[in-house]
């Protein structure tokens, strides 16, 4: 078994991975680096959003090549994890959830593009990613059993909603993302839900509240308390990760939904 883990802000390396190495990982849409290692045991290729000390805000991450890196080092499953803002007032800052549904409507890159990688007219694979829900739901397990037995609380549902950065957004936003029924936003793991299912990597995100979104509290939450939290995100979300790769069952995976190809 070989797991994929994606992280962000907050999370540039994972505490207990006993690393290989750093490997740069050519694919056609540029070079990525992948850190190779054993976490609780499971092979594990890690690959940081953002790069150590945050070099790259979240219209700088490179979503196509970070997933092609990961499945050209054949991994069987992808868990990422991203920190996020709450718009549900009971999904209190540092709560944990495992999202099972997804807003995107965009469908766009941090450059303006489509979201895939079925950029080129006639190449091999080329179609379309159809499904129910977007997220593997053995992979959702996973991480949910891994967070309860790290010792976390965790919600078991909700709508992860991608907005684009890297600015905040604005009260009126907010407002038209909870008629949507989203539950909690981040600017990155929109497009990284939409390349795994293209790729055929079964995949599921866990979030981390580290403050209300704009309006859906009479006071915003103040920066250095959503600062305070992402800090404090790495560890919870590090032994969450540790316990849910030693539940990863090859057996029950399975790519998410269907793939409508041409040839």
């Amino acid at each position: 078994m070989r797991v994929g883990i994606i992280t962000g802000s907050g999370t540039y390396a994972l505490p207990g991975l006993e690393a290989g190495g750093t490997e740069s990982v050519t694919t056609r849409f540029g070079e990525v680096g992948v850190t190779a290692g054993r976490l609780a045991g499971v092979e594990v290729l890690h690959v940081s959003r953002h790069l150590p000390g945050h070099a790259r805000v979240s219209n700088h991450v490179t979503h196509q090549a970070n997933m092609l890196a990961l499945a050209a080092r054949e991994v069987d499953a992808v868990l990422a994890v991203t920190v996020c803002g709450s718009l549900d007032p009971e999904l209190a800052p540092r709560s944990l959830v495992v999202f099972d549904d997804l807003h995107f409507p965009s469908n766009r890159l941090p450059d303006g593009s489509l979201c895939t990688l079925h950029t080129e007219s006639g190449a091999p694979g080329r179609g379309h990613w159809i499904f129910d829900r977007p997220f593997s739901s053995a992979l959702r397990d996973a991480l949910l059993d891994g967070a309860r037995e790290a010792g976390h609380a965790v919600r078991d549902g909700g709508c992860y909603g991608h907005v684009d950065g890297p600015r905040f957004n604005a009260r009126s936003e907010i407002r038209m993302l909870q008629r949507a029924g989203v539950s909690a936003v981040s600017q990155t793991a929109g497009p990284e839900t939409v390349l795994a299912g293209e790729a055929g990597l079964p995949f599921a995100l866990l979030g981390y509240a580290t403050d209300y979104a704009n309006g859906v509290m009479p006071e915003p939450t103040p920066v250095e308390e959503l600062m305070r939290n992402i800090a404090a995100s790495g560890d919870v979300l590090a032994s969450t990760l540790t316990a849910a790769v030693t539940r990863v069952e090859g057996g029950e995976l399975a790519p998410v939904g269907s793939h409508v190809a041409w040839d």
